[in-house]
């Protein structure tokens, strides 16, 4: 059963939503405010974050922020808003997907189980050794067991979604994937998608691969992984 931290201020919205997500074995904690989210999350226990950007104390852009730097649970980002930029502007910061409100509960559950599948299960389409075996490259190193990547030695500090990128990319070094392809590969539902959002997870992971140059825009087309295998690999 999974533990899912709501941080939102709207006090009639958590009871309600407690009692829908119950029906999918799904346990809803919340938080009306930032400081109350952040001491809940610090505590463990939760398997991903449901926030939203208008907060009291500061907003959920922020306090995105600050639980990117203490951890890559999943987070979804709720806004009444809805704008195109806001969800980017979310993506960017690392959240790992966007609502806006108002929003359909079973979308909600929909989303939470989709990056909470990506987050503890290897794609279906490679054999379970397949899927876990690190791949190598000249400088980088792709484990996703752990769900980790080095630079030259050096670990990196990307979120789920980063990885997920990653590692679709480096399992077929040289494919080009078109954004749609990404978009549907690591989303895994049928919900609005935004393709600028995948050039802002793309920016966002190759500032952390520098100065490794590569992930290769393949004008219109879409991105590839270039990047020769380390001696030794296939």
């Amino acid at each position: 059963m999974h533990r899912i931290l709501l941080i939102d201020d709207d006090a009639q919205l958590g009871p309600p939503l407690a009692a829908y997500f119950a029906r999918f074995d799904l346990v809803l904690a919340c938080a009306l405010r930032p400081g109350a989210g952040l001491d809940l999350l610090r505590q463990g226990g939760c398997d991903a974050v449901i926030l939203d950007v208008m907060l009291p104390e500061m907003d959920g852009f922020a306090l995105c922020r600050l639980i990117r730097r203490e951890s890559d649970i999943p987070v979804i980002m709720l806004t009444a808003r809805g704008e195109v930029m806001d969800r980017v502007v979310g993506l960017e910061l690392g959240a790992d997907d966007y609502l806006p409100k108002p929003f359909e509960p079973r979308e909600l559950v929909a989303r939470l189980q989709t990056v909470l599948r990506r987050r503890v299960a290897p794609p279906a389409a490679l054999a379970p050794e397949a899927a876990d075996a690190p791949l190598v490259f000249d400088g980088l190193l792709i484990d996703p067991a752990t769900r980790s990547a080095r630079r030259h030695g050096e670990p990196l500090e990307l979120t789920s979604t980063e990885f997920d990128l990653l590692h679709l990319l480096a399992r077929e070094a040289g494919k080009v994937f078109s954004r749609d392809d990404i978009l549907n590969r690591l989303r895994g539902h049928e919900a609005e998608l935004y393709t600028r959002a995948v050039d802002i997870v793309v920016s966002r992971l190759r500032r952390k691969l520098e100065p490794l140059d590569c992930i290769k825009t393949v004008r219109n087309a879409g991105y590839s992984l270039a990047l020769g295998r380390a001696p030794g690999q296939a």
